[in-house]
């Protein structure tokens, strides 16, 4: 397994503890949902209510293929099959990233705003600069908007173990 891999897999669960108890609990969801809702005022309510679908989706996923005790949470070492088995969540990570592209998408040209983009991601967790460096990594048409496709295609990338090369600059800070 790839060390990048690894790195990813410690970061997602950082930020998807929401309320930073160290497990992952469905109220994390909840509460991740309502950031990055809240992140996106412009976004319509059925691009809201996907958005919390696809975070609820996520957690039941979690749950029930990592849960292995059946306590209602999942720890670090139950998350870390997330990097062994990805193929066992590609449904809910695909479901994941078409929301979240969308509900940064509010007018549903196909491009996302530098500014929506940073602010659904901040809302996710993630630091300024490399929420930057990703944006750029997209290859931005002018300087203010990246496509879509391409962003909902690198967070699918993300959960990938053996992708190497990946727009992977939410690790670590960016160069410079």
């Amino acid at each position: 397994m790839r060390e990048e891999a690894i790195a990813r897999a410690q970061l997602v669960f950082k930020l998807f503890d929401a309320d930073e108890n160290g497990v992952l609990e469905a109220d994390d969801f909840e509460l991740m949902a309502k950031r990055v809702v809240a992140a996106a005022p412009g976004a319509d309510a059925g691009r809201r209510s996907a958005m919390v679908a696809a975070f609820r989706n996520y957690w039941a996923t979690l749950a029930e293929e990592l849960d292995s005790n059946r306590d209602g949470r999942v720890d670090y070492a139950e998350f870390q099959s997330v990097v062994l088995a990805p193929e066992r969540f590609s449904e809910a990570v695909g479901e994941f990233a078409d929301a979240l592209t969308a509900v940064a998408d509010p007018d549903g040209d196909g491009l996302v705003e530098r500014s929506e983009f940073a602010a659904v991601m901040t809302a996710i967790g993630f630091d300024e600069p490399n929420i930057h460096a990703l944006f750029d990594s997209l290859e931005p048409t002018g300087t203010e908007q990246a496509a879509v496709p391409a962003w909902t295609e690198a967070i699918k990338e993300y959960y990938r173990p053996d992708a190497a090369g990946i727009a992977d600059h939410l690790v670590t800070a960016p160069a410079s």
